[in-house]
């Protein structure tokens, strides 16, 4: 096992990155904080029947009881409505300050209880145990916790820490292949604002990555848990730097928006985002050609990005109600080299545009062959 620090202002804990740990998980957070009342498991049902028991099993061996918390698949569950009825079961079960919420699920179950744990009773402890590999790559590193409006994802949350995070790799034999794919797409991203060796490792270790490969994977894990922790370690309330990690968001959120959250993964949008936002910066000229097509070759090769349906003036639309936008105007993450990202302030509503319809060009004909900005399109 592998223990990876995330300091912040606010918190001070460990992502526990190995094979095994979820049996593993009662004792250490029994040495950590002490006195636990009841453990409340939320999850989905499948995730219960696959990895439940050994979570449930360790903390029985200790004498407290495990309550489960069910929460439906999809991203349709992260919302106010959810929250309020998970609020409402932890109080008739009479949860108290002294009880434990523990998140066992991909990046909704995650969001979805660390908001819990932020509200109820103004704050109850809970942990991470991310069984996605997006999850554990991202979502359950840093604190932001949240649920979606119609308006927009994540509108409504709170930075709450948990006090542990265990990315148990074993649990990643049973996810589907499409979600491993798209759970990539997360620490491409990784690389691309921050870990040069960790993309030039992913671009080499492609089909061991994608076979499922235990050790390729666990490396892949810690490499971006450590590029992430350092990032918000800096900057956990994203004032400034944290806004790297938004590479690829804007547009990817756009799109999940315009699809209503039901044709693409998250990743496989963030993908889909991450091109455009390439496609954007080697426009500019802010990135060679050279680099731009190792990003997009690497965004396709570990995902068959699904098409959808929209056009563009639509996703330029839907981007101006991301959070991102500040003061009217939108922050946009460019990348410059392959580990390093620009915050640009200064897009405009035509180069977006550009960019856009370079991303739904490559989505219906594949990757250009000529450099972006010498297409006539590009700036219309």
């Amino acid at each position: 096992m592998t223990s990876v620090p995330v300091k912040t202002d606010s918190a001070d804990y460990q992502v526990h990155i190995g094979r095994g740990l979820l049996g593993s998980i009662a004792k250490e957070y029994v040495r950590l904080a002490g006195r636990v009342s009841r453990v409340f498991l939320v999850t989905s049902p499948q995730i219960e029947r696959l990895w439940a028991a050994p979570v449930r099993d360790g903390f029985a061996a200790l004498g407290v009881p495990v309550e489960v918390l069910q929460v439906p698949p999809g991203e349709g569950e992260k919302r106010l409505g959810t929250l309020e009825r998970l609020c409402e079961e932890l109080a008739e079960q009479r949860a108290d300050r002294d009880s434990l919420l523990v998140a066992l699920g991909g990046g909704v179950i995650g969001d979805l209880t660390g908001f819990l744990a932020a509200v109820y009773m103004r704050g109850i402890r809970f942990v991470q145990v991310p069984t996605t590999l997006l999850a554990q790559v991202d979502s359950s590193v840093g604190g932001k916790t949240g649920v979606n409006l119609r308006a927009g994802k994540n509108l409504v949350g709170s930075f709450y820490h948990p006090l542990a995070v265990f990315a148990d790799i074993d649990v990643l034999r049973t996810l589907p292949e499409r979600e491993l794919r798209a759970g990539l797409q997360e620490s491409v991203k990784a690389g691309v604002i921050g870990d040069p060796a960790l993309f030039a490792y992913m671009e080499a270790n492609t089909g061991t990555i994608l076979q499922g490969d235990p050790n390729a994977l666990q490396h892949v894990v810690e490499a971006s848990v450590r590029m992430k922790a350092a990032v918000v370690g800096q900057d956990e309330r994203e004032n400034g730097l944290r806004m790297i990690l938004n590479f690829g968001h804007t547009v990817g959120h756009a799109i999940e928006a315009a699809t209503e959250y039901k044709a693409l993964l998250h990743g496989e949008a963030i993908g889909w985002g991450m091109v455009a936002a390439t496609r954007l910066a080697q426009s500019r000229g802010m990135l060679t050609d050279g680099d731009a097509d190792r990003i997009t070759a690497l965004v396709h090769r570990n995902a068959d990005l699904p098409r959808f349906q929209a056009d563009a003036d639509r996703l330029v639309a839907l981007t101006g109600g991301d959070k991102k936008k500040r003061s009217g105007t939108l922050n946009f993450v460019l990348p410059t080299a392959i580990g390093t990202v620009e915050l640009v302030r200064d897009v405009t509503e035509a180069e977006l545009t550009g960019a856009v319809h370079a991303m739904l060009l490559e989505m219906h004909f594949g990757r250009p062959s000529a450099p972006l900005a010498t297409t006539p399109w590009v700036h219309a």
